[in-house]
């Protein structure tokens, strides 16, 4: 059987730095997700 990865938990900060980043709209959701390393669906 394989190793499943673990789930991260990100911070409050973390989380509202990413969301000011998308509501600001300077770079679309998906440059966004991969310079955090999350998923871009998770941010929706």
């Amino acid at each position: 059987m394989s190793e499943s990865k673990k789930r991260r938990s990100h911070t409050a900060e973390f989380k509202a730095k990413v969301g000011l980043e998308a509501v600001r709209g300077v770079k679309t959701v998906s440059e966004i997700a991969q310079a955090y390393s999350v998923h871009p669906l998770s941010m929706l």
